[in-house]
């Protein structure tokens, strides 16, 4: 199953929310359709709101229908709508910044067609983009797993979190791959369940020794000695190394850190946000209320009862063992590696 394929004139997407009980497309044909996607978590996971943002934006150029002079005041309001939906996720902006650069490098093209074209052209370049760097973190990720190791995940950085093959979950895969015998618990991720639904699925359908487990139960099966290492994804790595991921995430690493169990971050570059100074400074999105009163549909909660719900937290960098990247893996003092990291040619 693809999270996201090009169709030509539209764009496939998985609709993740029905997940794993139905297999549900929507073929987004213009730009809201795409920004509605991203704001309902029909697609979602860092790396997929990216390319996929990058696909609206090239799907607003197609619904232009002005001269050429209009084409760039209406990619701003296309830009903006995209902009709006996950405000925690670096790589939508980077994947945006990305498509306005070409659409200004365009200025001399007349033909509307033309640009729409260079346009489509730089979005397929951006999930291109993904494919290989998801693939390099897994090959860099394989070097600090051991044999027949228990692996802790959160959320879902995978296949569906990504254009193709994942972060966290490329690294397993790659050690799955190398024959190095891992079994991984998957955490369950409320309120949305991205780990009993997604990840569990996608390893089961890899054939990947996987168990599921209750949020709440991690630090047993740390007390037990049942894990030997955390591999999650992220959404934005600050330029000190403070990492947003899945709410949850924090105390995970919280946990590990009291166990010494190393806890890694496994991302691409297109994550890490240099002018982000630190955790404090990372906007972090809030869902709606229903999603904690309600369970797909099923109410499990009073109606009028208070709601907190948000989609993120922040692990500071001392607890963060390394960072896997499609450049390699960073480690302490991450002030200094990620910078080396990012001027790397």
């Amino acid at each position: 199953m693809k999270s996201l394929e090009w169709l030509g004139n539209a764009l496939r997407i998985l609709n993740q929310t029905k997940l794993p009980a139905e297999i549900v497309y929507r073929d987004a044909v213009s730009y809201t359709d795409v920004a509605d996607a991203i704001e309902n978590m029909e697609v979602r996971g860092a790396p997929a709101i990216g390319a996929a943002a990058a696909y609206g934006f090239a799907l607003g150029a197609n619904q232009y229908q002005g001269d050429r002079d209009g084409l760039s005041s209406f990619m701003e309001v296309v830009q903006a709508r995209l902009e709006e939906t996950r405000p925690t996720a670096v790589n939508l902006f980077w994947a945006l910044r990305r498509m306005e650069d070409r659409l200004r490098e365009c200025w001399d093209v007349d033909d509307l067609d033309d640009v729409r074209q260079i346009l489509i052209e730089e979005a397929s370049r951006i999930a291109e983009d993904d494919r290989r760097m998801n693939r390099l973190i897994g090959e860099h990720g394989n070097e600090i797993v051991p044999e027949k190791a228990n692996i802790l995940t959160h959320c879902n950085a995978g296949a569906l979190a990504t254009v193709e093959y994942g972060t966290a979950l490329g690294v397993i895969r790659a050690a799955h791959t190398a024959g190095k015998g891992i079994h991984v618990f998957a955490g369950e991720t409320r309120p949305f369940l991205q780990g009993a639904r997604l990840t569990t699925m996608e390893l089961m359908r890899d054939n990947i020794p996987v168990t599921l487990i209750a949020d709440n139960m991690a630090g047993y099966l740390m007390q037990q000695g049942k894990i030997d290492l955390v591999i999650v994804g992220a959404d934005r790595i600050a330029a000190n190394g403070d990492t947003a991921n899945k709410i949850g995430t924090y105390s995970l690493a919280v946990l590990a850190n009291a166990h010494s169990i190393p806890f890694y971050i496994a991302a691409p570059t297109s994550t890490i946000d240099l002018k982000v100074p630190n955790g404090q400074e990372i906007p972090i999105e809030h869902r709606p209320d229903k999603e904690m009163r309600e369970c797909f549909g099923v109410q499990i909660a009073p109606t009028e009862v208070n709601v907190y719900n948000p989609a993120f937290d922040v692990t500071p960098a001392k607890y963060i063992t390394g960072i896997i990247t499609e450049k390699g893996i960073v480690t302490h003092p991450y002030s200094v590696n990620l910078l080396k990291l990012m001027v790397r040619s």
